[in-house]
């Protein structure tokens, strides 16, 4: 069953912005999602300082962690010094009773040091993965994504990364409607391509270059239908193949490639839970040239056919 009840631990300093992440994902979602029953809590009720120095009233003691079906670490100031051994034990109790565990940014190094990243991949804030490496040699730092799913386990880049790992967290447990639904009432992108990597320089617009990109892009949305060959988006945005590749790894930190196939995927997901559609059609629209292509990159996507993501997702009653 999808995640309903959600607990988001709040360490002494806690970044205002992950609470106000977390609390806007899960505390209040739009209408038509589901009544999550969300807690922040602490190590023990009451109020908790925060990274901007403001304090914030909690209602709640870790024994919250023991009931929750998500279980969420928030970063903090002092990361670089592990929580408590009763947040530790608390965390390891939750991920062994089954809950999902999850953490952004350096909340992260929380779930290392409670040993649940062990032999896992993980990420956190670009600028301290290197450090949590090397404190954490059993963890597999990927240091460019913006989230790592290992099942059980996820974690998240920093800062506004939080974000996308809660929209995947809500389109993984309720289906990709639910998480454009969120997206939109939020004024974000449901999902992000690339990694970090991208937002580590910001691009300097030469020449209108990023303008004709943002605008191909934009074409490619509206035209998900036809082949879409790197050599035609290239010529869209007046640049040479190779010069197109290299600026749209700068603008998005992945492939062209990569970025059509995540778009046809997202697109099919989404008819597949608000239509009645037949999938060979869903196939035709986002341009695959039959259902079984389409099967195969959605399997390898979302590990189930398309048929079987319909019966799970399609048209579910999320009040």
């Amino acid at each position: 069953m999808p995640f309903l009840s959600v607990a988001a631990y709040a360490p002494p300093r806690v970044g205002m912005l992950a609470v106000g992440v977390v609390a806007e994902v899960f505390g209040a979602p739009p209408a038509g999602l589901p009544r999550f029953d969300f807690a922040l809590c602490s190590d023990r009720p009451g109020q908790v300082s925060t990274d901007l120095g403001v304090p914030l009233a909690v209602e709640h003691g870790l024994d919250r962690l023991a009931v929750a079906d998500l279980v969420l670490v928030l970063p903090w100031a002092d990361f670089r010094v592990p929580p408590p051994d009763p947040v530790l034990d608390a965390l390891r109790a939750a991920h062994a009773r089954g809950a999902l565990v999850g953490a952004h940014c350096v909340g992260a190094f929380a779930l290392a040091a409670a040993g649940l990243l062990d032999g896992l991949r993980a990420t956190t804030h670009w600028r301290f993965a290197e450090l949590l490496a090397r404190r954490h040699p059993a963890v597999t730092v990927e240091a460019d994504a913006l989230y790592v799913d290992e099942g059980r386990v996820l974690t998240g880049a920093g800062a506004a990364a939080g974000f996308d790992l809660c929209l995947h967290l809500v389109r993984r447990e309720y289906g990709a409607a639910a998480a454009n639904t969120v997206a939109r009432d939020l004024v974000l992108p449901p999902h992000r391509d690339g990694g970090q990597a991208q937002y580590l320089v910001a691009p300097v617009p030469e020449d209108g270059e990023d303008e004709r990109l943002a605008e191909v892009l934009a074409w490619a949305r509206a035209h998900l239908h036809e082949p879409l060959p790197v050599a035609e988006l290239a010529r869209r945005a007046l640049m040479s193949r190779r010069s197109f590749a290299r600026r749209f790894a700068a603008a998005t930190g992945t492939t062209p490639h990569a970025w059509v196939l995540g778009l046809r995927l997202s697109r099919a997901e989404e008819l597949l839970e608000t239509t009645e559609l037949p999938v060979e059609e869903i196939a035709r629209l986002v341009g695959y040239g039959s259902a079984a292509v389409l099967r195969e990159h959605f399997v390898r996507r979302r590990g189930v056919p398309p048929r079987t993501y319909r019966r799970t997702f399609g048209r579910v009653s999320l009040s």
